[in-house]
């Protein structure tokens, strides 16, 4: 059966062997340490905001109340906006995150209850907490109007989040190199 061959009596396999060793070479560097922590703090701080009075009175709220983890997962049970539309909302405003489903979500799944948002993408382009903190406000504010009914805020909220993506370019070295 599979589980003997190849599961266990398989030959090696040199590219896997070879990547499982950057792999692990890449996570015990001290850099790869810290870019965790600061996955974490930045996610910690985006629950952090989505809990707060002003979110959680249009009926948005953290699934768990905060994250231990590298996502926040947003529940919009309550609210006027369901996963779609927040999804949509957000991409107007050029932050990319996923719609989810919630625990007993009354909406069919390609609709949601919930969204999914990660910061490993934004800790591995050298997001700081503070640059964290703006975009969890961009993404409360966003929701908010969203949920308010209110999008003429969105252009202001982009033209932020622009800002934020220029100081923190996905390839910095390639700055270097047209210089």
């Amino acid at each position: 059966n599979s589980a003997v061959f190849p599961g266990q009596q398989g030959g090696p396999l040199e590219h896997v062997i070879a990547g499982k060793a950057v792999a692990f070479k890449i996570a015990a560097s001290p850099e790869f340490k810290e870019r965790q922590q600061r996955t974490l703090a930045g996610s910690r701080i985006l629950a952090e905001r989505l809990t707060q009075a002003d979110v959680a009175a249009k009926g948005i709220s953290v699934l768990t109340g905060g994250t231990d983890v590298h996502l926040v997962l947003v529940d919009l049970r309550h609210s006027e906006l369901d996963g779609q539309q927040a999804e949509d909302l957000l991409a107007q405003v050029e932050i990319t995150v996923n719609r989810n489903s919630v625990p007993f979500d009354p909406r069919p799944p390609m609709t949601t209850s919930g969204l999914r948002i990660g910061t490993p993408a934004l800790a591995t382009r050298g997001f700081s907490e503070e640059a964290f903190a703006e975009v969890a406000e961009i993404i409360a504010q966003t929701l908010i109007a969203g949920a308010e009914g209110n999008t003429g805020v969105l252009p202001a909220l982009k033209a932020r989040v622009l800002e934020l993506a220029a100081a923190h370019p996905l390839y910095p070295e390639l700055a270097k190199v047209s210089e």
